[in-house]
């Protein structure tokens, strides 16, 4: 897989449900993404509202987090 870094802050992007997270919050045809810190300033929100999402589209059956 090609190294994916944070579009704010250049951290590396290990974890797929960062990258599953992006798509489902900003658009699946993104090129560049943010890490989940960066995302939850993007979006105005806590990092603990990205993590309850990613749990709540796992149990939706969502194809980006399987």
């Amino acid at each position: 897989m090609k190294k994916i870094n944070c579009i704010a802050c250049g951290e590396e992007i290990i974890d797929k449900d960062t990258i599953g997270i992006n798509k489902k919050l900003i658009g699946e045809d993104i090129k560049t993404f943010y890490c989940i810190n960066c995302l939850a300033d993007y979006l105005g929100c806590d990092v603990q509202d990205i993590f309850d999402k990613i749990e709540e589209f796992k149990e939706e059956g969502c194809k980006l987090f399987s």
